[in-house]
């Protein structure tokens, strides 16, 4: 077994001047029969989507059916930045509450439709003191523990790994099935690169150019067990309390493997990947 820690920025960061837009709109007579919610946020598959409509409607405080989220365009949202650097949630979010106070308000002034939008900036961040090296380069950061456990076949050097627990501060989940979700995929992906995935260049040249050779991880390869522990310490800033967490699952998998198989053989190995061929060659010569 191995265990390994790590934390990471969340955000654009150095002095950059973080940003989100997002845009309300509501409709109805008497109550809010729709809003329609504007927000320029890419979903690459973490479900970014989904987020933003709860956190609209828990904002408006109306039922999830009533949000209409509309299609991502440059014709009717500004920017709210890349999904990167974990900080969709964290940014979009903040946005979208701000969006939806200034919408509400003019709302309750008997403005039909109402119509809001908000611009969120984060806390100021600062470069590093070359000298000192104090500074406040990043406004918020994400914590995450791995848990490893590694089983290594001596007469092959082939590993299997029955169980991989990844503890995250994830600040607030705003939907924690999402989050175990985007905990799974990180430590699998984690787990390729540290297991499978040997890239080879020669001279600046790439020698594996296909998927047969940089080997991705397939179900016979993965985890036979992902358990996510979500612990929730809630941010400042955060929207709710929350705070980014995507890249987090990845950064400690490698380096709790590592660890793993140092116990379980007694060798360090000093590069990647921990494949059959490699893990063998470091138990030569050993009982």
């Amino acid at each position: 077994m191995g265990i390994a820690l790590a934390f990471k920025n969340v955000g654009f960061s150095f002095g950059y001047q973080e940003n989100a837009w997002a845009g309300v709109e509501l409709r109805g007579a008497a109550e809010v029969e729709e809003a329609i919610v504007y927000a320029a946020s890419a979903d690459v598959g973490q479900g970014a989507r989904t987020v933003i409509r709860q956190m609209a409607a828990e904002a408006l405080d109306i039922p999830l059916e009533r949000v209409n989220l509309q299609p991502v365009d440059t014709a009717n949202s500004q920017s709210a930045g890349s999904s990167s650097a974990s900080r969709m949630t964290y940014m979009i979010g903040n946005a979208v509450r701000g969006a939806a106070e200034i919408t509400l308000q003019k709302w309750r002034d008997e403005e039909r439709p109402a119509k809001g939008e908000f611009t969120y900036l984060a806390p100021k961040t600062t470069h590093v003191d070359p000298e000192t090296g104090y500074g406040h380069p990043n406004f918020a950061y994400g914590y995450t523990a791995i848990g490893a456990e590694v089983a290594v076949d001596v007469q092959t050097g082939w590993c299997t790994y029955p169980r991989i627990v990844c503890a995250t501060d994830v600040g607030q989940a705003i939907n924690p099935r999402l989050v175990e979700g985007q905990v799974e995929g990180g430590v699998v992906q984690a787990l390729g690169w540290a297991t499978t995935e040997h890239f080879i260049e020669r001279d600046g040249y790439p020698l594996s150019k296909s998927f047969s050779t940089y080997l991705m991880p397939t179900i016979e390869d993965i985890p036979e067990r992902v358990q996510s522990i979500l612990i929730e310490n809630a941010e400042a800033h955060g929207p709710w309390g929350a705070r980014g967490m995507a890249e987090m699952p990845f950064i400690a998998v490698a380096s709790a493997l590592h660890h793993a198989l140092r116990e379980a053989t007694g060798v360090w190995y000093n590069r990647f990947p921990f494949n059959a061929e490699h893990v063998l060659r470091g138990l030569k010569g050993r009982s």
